[in-house]
């Protein structure tokens, strides 16, 4: 503060901060934003929705303590027990080895490891990117984690944390290979899926300490920086207009659609709403003044880059992901938030303000294509509404092809919705256990972030839960697992929700309210 307030911008705009300040003070506008925060929490804390979110479902509270839970960590720890039990028995050589240290030592700090692998995944340009790499390096990860829990007993595989949800969803997963309508045609997508249960469930194991979490939270952010950065350096050299992505005579004037290091502007928009609401949690939780600058500038990079891929749904993505967040950090200002949000939309610029009046206009062809899409998915469902088509977009494809069921003009490539598109692939285990996954996870996190834990915890976990609840009402619109990278991160942002829930119970059990610096 005190160097912010001897350079040349503060002595010029503090003064100005402080006059707005006092006149709010005593303004009739804070009388009303506070009479209205108060009425909003008082009507809260007595409504049926306040006691859904606190509210645990009986088959979450029985899984960790339950028969199938036990079972299930004591078989995919059996070969660290293994290593563990062959590591006492060679105790005075594996302590005298170098490498044998360095291997304990490298295992031991896992959470960084995935923390540079996501940050290597988020990265790296579409073009120079195969999918065989996340597969090999959560494998790696996989591996890493065993050689820490050879010597550390505590290392294990934690399958309570993850939850009964995600567990059954992953076998609907499998199951949906087997009785898909091609299973060769289904066969590389089992290894998209066995990434991203290596991500959750290793990810989810290896974070015990508050540290692990915000370095976590930390590398994405740092991801979402230098990816944003690109897409605005993209935007100011110009990107060439695709005409599939814009139907430019709703839409004149509007530029080239940026897409920074993916390659479909709508995926990396997804991306930003995943990763906006943590750079926000950090910097509200760190601790220095270089942490919460940095955290600051990559979510408002961030949110740049986000209005410049010109993304309807995206938009509408980050607006709730933004109320969730606020609601869970303080409800009492989100009649603030919604009128900020009022007052801004008079000074966007026109290409976003015009691309944004377009969301409900039926007349937009990226809008009216999709029709035929959902008339032909909601078609194959009603044939095959409980075993779905089969894992991937190949079997979808195919299967709507041999039944002639699509009549669009445009290829069917994906159902643009998420659910959908589940259900297609998985069956009905497969979107009810997804959907259920997600809500149980997102109350659990509402509840966690009430308990008495490190703040740092609360709001990475705040965060991660608002960037899932926002990328999960932006895929009411769209595939967000199209590209498996995409669907790589947004299965680790879901691990960061899921370890920040992990940690607040354990704080709160303990009655631990420190926290660790950023």
């Amino acid at each position: 503060m005190e160097i912010l307030e001897n350079s040349l911008l503060g002595r010029l705009l503090l003064p100005l901060w402080r006059l707005l300040c006092g006149w709010y003070e005593g303004s009739a506008l804070r009388v009303l934003l506070r009479g209205i925060s108060g009425l909003w929490s008082r009507w809260f804390h007595g409504s049926a929705l306040m006691s859904l979110l606190v509210r645990d479902g009986i088959f979450p509270r029985a899984w960790r303590n339950g028969f199938f839970c036990r079972l299930g960590e004591t078989l995919i720890n059996l070969p660290a027990a293994l290593l563990h039990w062959i590591y006492r028995k060679g105790k005075p050589l594996f302590d005298h080895s170098f490498f044998a240290q360095l291997a304990f030592g490298m295992g031991e700090q896992t959470p960084s490891a995935i923390g540079w692998l996501m940050l290597v995944i988020m990265v790296i340009p579409y073009e120079n990117w195969d999918n065989r790499y996340s597969l090999l390096g959560f494998a790696l990860m996989f591996l890493l984690f065993l050689a820490g829990g050879m010597r550390n007993r505590a290392l294990r595989l934690d399958l309570g944390s993850v939850g009964p949800y995600p567990v059954i969803f992953a076998g609907a997963v499998v199951l949906s290979w087997i009785v898909s309508y091609s299973s060769i045609l289904s066969q590389r997508f089992v290894f998209f899926h066995i990434t991203c249960m290596l991500c959750v469930l290793v990810t989810v194991s290896a974070v015990e300490r508050t540290g692990d979490l915000v370095r976590l939270a930390g590398f994405a952010s740092f991801a979402m920086f230098c990816t944003s950065a690109y897409g605005v350096v993209q935007r100011i050299q110009g990107v060439e207009i695709n005409y599939s992505y814009v139907d430019m005579s709703l839409n004149e004037g509007m530029p080239g659609r940026v897409f920074s290091v993916y390659e479909n502007p709508n995926s990396f928009a997804e991306v930003l709403v995943m990763l906006i609401p943590l750079g926000l949690a950090l910097a509200l939780g760190s601790r220095s003044l270089w942490g919460r600058l940095g955290a600051l500038c990559a979510a408002g990079v961030g949110t740049v880059a986000l209005a410049i891929t010109y993304s309807r749904a995206s938009y509408i993505g980050l607006v709730f992901a933004l109320v969730v967040f606020v609601f869970l950090w303080n409800r009492k200002l989100i009649p603030g938030l919604l009128l900020l949000g009022i007052c801004s939309l008079p000074v966007l610029p026109d290409t976003i303000f015009n691309r944004i009046l377009t969301i409900f206009n039926l007349e937009d062809t990226s809008t009216s294509s999709r029709f035929p899409l959902y008339q032909a998915a909601l078609a194959l469902l009603w044939e095959r509404p409980v075993r779905g088509a089969g894992l991937g977009i190949d079997a979808v494809q195919l299967a709507l092809d041999h039944k002639n069921l699509y009549h669009g003009a445009a290829p069917f490539v994906h159902a643009h919705n998420l659910y959908l598109q589940i259900w297609l692939e998985t069956g009905l285990i497969g979107i009810l256990s997804y959907l259920a996954a997600m809500i149980s996870t997102l109350k659990a996190g509402a509840k966690a972030c009430k308990l008495r834990c490190p703040r740092e915890v609360r709001l990475v976990t705040i965060g991660a839960a608002a960037g899932v609840a926002g990328v999960l009402l932006d895929c009411m619109a769209d595939y967000l697992w199209i590209y498996p990278r995409v669907m790589v991160i947004f299965w680790f942002v879901f691990a960061i929700l899921l370890s920040g829930i992990k940690l607040a119970r354990r704080a709160a059990q303990r009655g631990e309210t420190g926290g660790a610096r950023l």
